[in-house]
């Protein structure tokens, strides 16, 4: 039991993996987990470095041993099924999570999330701090990120300005989840036309089922930023039901909202700028998870959800 203890050592905000991996078989060997590619000539072994892994995503063509699942749940590893790309199979289809199962995970911050939830007013408070929460740490990425800088995406810009401003106040005058969730859609509407503006993509136009490559890398990071949002959640023992904006029906809702608060931040501007760059879906993926480590990502989301769970003890009474 000492190796799998081990296998914890690094906190989930701090590991650095997030795996796609289609076309070949999972298996644990020799107490390591790997992944089998068949080639023509010869099978090729790759090691998954699991203990410093988030979330591994199984597209087509895979298949993973009981023996492989159960390494993976002893290092806390998210293991989800998926379509090509990392995107669905069917239209409206989510990813199927397979959570590792702890009875260790903290209590706290479940118990400090049911604490408001059940109140609605107390809830669209803490769904307002998350949009003020996702603007201000867009500002942030984008005010300091250079690469973005030299894609021509400046804060200073007068589009860029007017898509941001006044986004606080709309957040502040909402009085249902309702009236955030069109406030959101506006913001989201506004930064793809300044993104299709930087890239040259005028065709663009959003669809999830459509093939072009702006919607395919907007369907694929979201995917990665998925699994990091439920790594957040589950790490914190918090389930996906009792989200705050994205309705209490849908399925893995608090993983959306969570998940939202990085999305416009990182995955849609290179969205973009890979389509500009005819990137291939690998160097999109790798250029992500770059950006997700230099961004302090996942740091972020269980910052904020934190934040979010134990706020009820910080609030003055009477």
């Amino acid at each position: 039991m000492d190796v799998l203890t081990d296998l914890k050592a690094i906190l989930h905000s701090k590991r650095a993996n997030i795996y796609y991996l289609e076309k070949c078989r999972v298996m644990q060997k020799d107490g390591r987990v790997l992944y089998l590619s068949e080639a023509k000539d010869e099978n090729q072994y790759w090691n998954i470095p699991i203990a410093n892994t988030t979330v591994i995503l199984l597209g087509t063509g895979t298949s993973i041993t009981q023996a492989a699942v159960r390494m993976l749940a002893s290092a806390g590893v998210l293991i989800g099924f998926s379509g090509g790309g990392g995107t669905p199979l069917l239209m409206g289809n989510e990813i199927e999570w397979f959570t590792p199962q702890s009875e260790y995970r903290p209590t706290e911050y479940i118990q400090g999330w049911l604490s408001f939830w059940f109140d609605d007013q107390k809830r669209l408070q803490v769904a307002k701090q998350f949009q003020a929460q996702r603007l201000d740490y867009l500002r942030r990425t984008w005010g300091k990120d250079k690469d973005l800088k030299a894609e021509g995406f400046n804060l200073d810009d007068h589009d860029i300005n007017l898509a941001l401003d006044g986004y606080n106040a709309k957040i502040d005058n909402a009085q249902k989840v309702g009236d955030l969730l069109l406030t959101e859609a506006q913001l989201t509407k506004s930064l793809y036309k300044v993104a299709v503006k930087r890239s040259g993509q005028a065709e663009f136009v959003r669809n999830y089922d459509s093939t072009d490559d702006a919607n395919a890398f907007l369907n694929h990071g979201n995917y990665l930023a998925y699994g990091l949002a439920a790594t957040t959640l589950w790490v914190l023992g918090i389930p996906h039901g009792f989200a705050v904006m994205h309705g209490k029906t849908r399925r893995g809702a608090l993983v959306f909202d969570v998940a939202d608060l990085i999305k416009d931040a990182i995955i849609l501007p290179w969205a973009f700028i890979s389509a500009k760059e005819k990137m291939s879906e690998q160097e999109f993926r790798q250029q992500c998870l770059q950006k997700f480590t230099e961004h302090k990502a996942l740091d972020f989301m269980f910052e904020q959800v934190k934040q979010q769970a134990l706020r009820e003890g910080k609030e003055p009474h009477g």
